[in-house]
């Protein structure tokens, strides 16, 4: 019985329903959380010299994500920045469309 889930196994056919590792990427799809945190923060730098409000809120979101659930000093500074500088670029462009309109 042996031999013979060995070779099925040989033949493209597992023995098992999961693997036992996911190898060097894992499961993940999409970017990981300290690159979404320095994403963010050159949207929030990028948007207050251009379309804030667009960037604002790209930085906003970034960095809300990147900082995920937990606090972790390495990677959530970055993520930090982004959500205090998008808020603020945001808040900035707002004012900046209100003033134009009025």
């Amino acid at each position: 019985m042996e031999t013979r889930e060995l070779m099925m196994a040989s033949f493209g056919q597992r023995t098992r329903g999961y693997p036992r590792s996911r190898g060097r990427a894992g499961a993940r799809a999409g970017l990981d959380r300290g690159t979404l945190g320095i994403v963010g923060t050159i949207c929030a730098v990028a948007g207050f010299f251009t379309l804030g409000i667009v960037l604002g809120p790209v930085a906003l979101v970034c960095g809300w994500v990147s900082m995920g659930r937990i606090w972790n000093p390495k990677s959530s500074v970055p993520a930090l920045v982004a959500v205090v500088l998008g808020a603020i670029d945001t808040v900035l462009a707002l004012f900046w469309l209100a003033g134009v309109s009025v």
